[in-house]
């Protein structure tokens, strides 16, 4: 029973049956206990009930959709959201990140992205930042009280900009980011400016967090992003 209960918890929220019992058993077979709700009254119910380590939340639900879900979530718990869309538009994924939702995945999606980007945020999930307030990934370590970073033991002077985008691609390590979800995640939706502006930042940490090291970590994925893992 012990064991049982250190597993990660994660509420599902999903109308469609059939695509509800596919997440359950991969998140299930991935090690996770995991419970599911059908609508939107019955997710703010169920996410009240107990605490959850993540909740997977679809947009399109009968009763409440998943922006007014999320709302409702947001005004007693911090339990990172994950939004599943069908709607990949810009406005729609702002208004969920608005929403208080903490990242967003568009339907159709490979089950391998999905379960790295719930990795990714129950690394980073509130309890865990304020039990050890430091990330350690790929001999990084990232300090988020005193914005310090090392890598191999080594002190880096990062900006502000840069400390936010290292963070960001830390937090999702092995996950291929987009410049328009780098821009909204690290410069803000208010954002309007060019969006090379990633590129010239991911230049200016890549001298500071690859090109000191025998081993890079920073890398560019042609026509989709970049991202942080160990060379292949």
């Amino acid at each position: 029973m012990e064991d049982e209960q250190k597993r990660p918890s994660i509420l599902v929220v999903e109308d469609e049956s059939s695509l509800a019992r596919f997440l359950q058993l991969e998140l299930d077979h991935q090690g996770y206990r995991v419970e599911t709700a059908a609508n939107g009254f019955e997710a703010v119910a169920r996410a009240m009930e107990k605490k959850w380590d993540l909740v997977l939340l679809d947009v399109m639900l009968p009763g409440l959709d998943g922006f007014e879900v999320c709302r409702r979530i947001r005004e007693c718990s911090d339990v990172p959201v994950l939004m599943l869309t069908a709607r990949g538009t810009t406005p729609d994924k702002v208004k969920g990140l608005d929403a208080g939702a903490d990242d967003y995945l568009t339907k159709p999606f490979a089950t391998e992205e999905l379960l790295a980007r719930v990795r990714a945020r129950l690394r980073r999930t509130p309890a865990a930042i304020r039990s050890n307030k430091k990330l350690v990934v790929l001999g990084i370590t990232i300090d988020y009280d005193t914005r310090q970073v090392t890598r191999d033991g080594r002190n880096i002077s990062l900006t502000k900009r840069e400390f936010d985008l290292l963070a960001f691609l830390a937090e999702n390590s092995g996950i291929v980011l987009g410049r328009e979800a780098i821009l909204t995640h690290v410069w803000g939706y208010d954002y309007y400016g060019d969006t090379n502006v990633v590129d010239v930042y991911i230049r200016y940490l890549r001298s500071k967090i690859d090109e000191p090291f025998p081993v890079r970590l920073l890398h560019t994925v042609r026509g989709v992003g970049y991202t942080l893992r160990e060379e292949s």
